[in-house]
């Protein structure tokens, strides 16, 4: 089933993903706002209180005003899901472009897609092979859009181990957090990435972002409380909530190696999805 040239569906497709785009700048999702606001019943610290207070105003207030929760209004991610039969297009792919072009014009977005190199900014948050769109198959026609700011971006990592480290995982996540310090704007949702290629486990920790985080596995909670230990706090005051959760994913991976990434993502863990009807 191919309907790449039907206007009306290219039309359907860029305003959804405006619209993912734009809930995901401004609603916090309501999983995370419970984490924050369970964060903030826990706190011990006094300084660490008071930053979640501001946190949590802060994302009432983007809400109230229709604003970006964060002056860092990110790179979108997309992640998109096409009814098994339906073909993705070149044409599709354009029209989710121009549905970025139209969120940053209208939200409004800062335009901060550069050229790596001559750092030339193309105004548009696309262009340059950007930004990423992921498809894949799935029993509804839905666009997901993940903005990724530069603060938690930067001090994420990935690690090369060997099969015989599997033990160090966690030193490596928690090493991951206490490196980044208070840059990231913590309290963070840390995605981990397990086996698969170089590629794959970097893809994996990002994809675990999109995991609600109202629930973690043991090995989550572990690694989360061995983050909370370090004493980070919220914005890196100091506190007792560092991580808000851990989410892991994993892929089969060679013999010989155990592939490790860690994308951090701050307290706004932005994400929303929206169905294109057919």
């Amino acid at each position: 089933m191919s309907r790449s040239g039907d206007p009306d569906l290219l039309k359907r497709i860029s305003d959804a993903t405006e619209k993912a785009v734009r809930d995901a700048e401004i609603y916090l999702p309501d999983d995370v706002k419970a984490r924050l606001t369970e964060a903030l019943k826990m706190e011990s610290v006094v300084v660490a209180k008071q930053e979640l207070k501001n946190i949590l105003e802060n994302i009432c207030l983007a809400e109230e005003r229709s604003a970006p929760l964060c002056q860092d209004t990110g790179i979108p991610v997309l992640y998109i899901t096409v009814p098994y039969g339906m073909t993705w297009t070149p044409e599709m792919e354009e029209a989710v472009f121009t549905g970025i072009q139209n969120a940053t014009e209208h939200i409004p977005l800062r335009p901060n897609l550069v050229d790596p190199l001559s750092r030339e900014n193309t105004k548009t948050n696309t262009g340059l092979s950007m930004p990423p769109v992921h498809v894949k198959q799935g029993e509804r026609f839905t666009i997901t859009a993940l903005p990724k700011g530069a603060g938690s971006e930067n001090v994420s990592r990935i690690r090369m181990m060997n099969p015989s480290d599997k033990g160090n995982i966690p030193k490596f996540v928690v090493e991951t957090m206490l490196e980044a310090g208070g840059r990231p704007c913590p309290p963070v949702i840390l995605g981990v990435g397990i086996g698969g290629t170089f590629d794959v486990a970097a893809s994996l920790a990002k994809e675990a972002l999109l995991e609600p985080v109202d629930m973690m596995t043991d090995y989550e909670q572990e690694i989360c409380d061995q983050v909370n230990q370090l004493g980070i706090g919220p914005m890196g005051l100091g506190g007792d909530t560092t991580c808000l959760a851990v989410k892991i994913k994993t892929a089969g991976c060679h013999t010989a190696s155990l592939p490790v990434a860690v994308n951090i993502q701050c307290w706004a863990a932005r994400r929303a999805t929206v169905e294109v009807l057919l």
